[in-house]
């Protein structure tokens, strides 16, 4: 296999959960870039038609919500059916709380895990049994530093992205032999419209990461993208069951 068939996407469709904006989108974009179809999943369909428009040929776009979980099959016939068989999974929806620990509802709690947790297992089993019938396929979850080690008051977005570590674990056990992968990204800090709302006005904070990261400055969501592609492709073939820091160091600063 030469360097160019390694990396390649083409003939692969992947569907991205949360493919709207952010690092979904910048997942999206390496994927496609890398001669995949995407379909991008999201509630918000002016979203995600601007980012198919900006993507172009080879890009679609689902209406969906992750957290209606018995609809998950509907979707995966949707998806197939107009688009074909789905080689890539890429959980990706997610939604952010920050609360300290003990003030943090039962509700809210729920609320974080069913769109991280629930939904993706959802969609995983909606669509991996077709991945394992074909002996081809990849599952890719987005985990969090918070999947590594403490961050205060993210205690129910720290539970979700640490059960996707184990999640992978437990379906790259059951899944592997069966052609189908599954891997994580661990993203570090990475520079998005989120993030730079979040930190330009907490300077304190930045200073903080950017003190704690070796490479000292925050990563580009290009640079999750680039990952993705990795731990879907070829050259990957023999990764399973990993959760892979895309994180300047940050997971192993002082």
């Amino acid at each position: 296999m030469n360097f160019l068939a390694a990396f390649s996407l083409a003939n692969e469709t992947a569907l991205i959960t949360g493919g709207g904006s952010g690092i979904g989108l910048a997942i999206a974009e390496a994927m496609h870039s890398a001669g995949a179809q995407v379909v991008l999943v999201g509630r918000r369909e002016t979203e995600l038609a601007k980012a198919v428009e900006r993507l172009g040929e080879r890009a679609h776009y689902l209406v969906h919500d992750v957290t209606q979980f018995q609809q998950a099959p509907d979707l995966a016939q949707r998806a197939q059916a107009q688009f074909g068989p789905i080689t890539s999974l890429v959980n990706n929806a997610g939604i952010h709380l920050k609360k300290p620990a003990l003030e943090t509802s039962t509700d809210e709690f729920q609320k974080v895990l069913d769109t991280h947790v629930l939904g993706a297992h959802a969609l995983t089993c909606a669509l991996a049994p077709a991945m394992v019938e074909r002996k081809h396929g990849t599952v890719l979850f987005t985990a969090s530093m918070a999947s590594l080690f403490g961050i205060p008051k993210v205690i129910a977005y720290t539970a979700a992205k640490s059960a996707y570590v184990g999640i992978v674990k437990g379906l790259a056990t059951e899944l592997s032999a069966d052609g189908v992968r599954v891997n994580a990204i661990a993203p570090g800090w990475i520079e998005t419209e989120m993030s730079r709302k979040a930190l330009d006005g907490d300077p304190t904070r930045k200073q903080k990461i950017l003190g704690r990261t070796p490479m000292a400055c925050l990563g580009q969501p290009e640079d999750i993208g680039w990952a993705a592609v990795y731990l879907v492709s070829p050259a990957s073939k023999f990764i399973t069951g990993v959760t892979l820091p895309v994180d300047g160091g940050a997971s192993i600063g002082f």
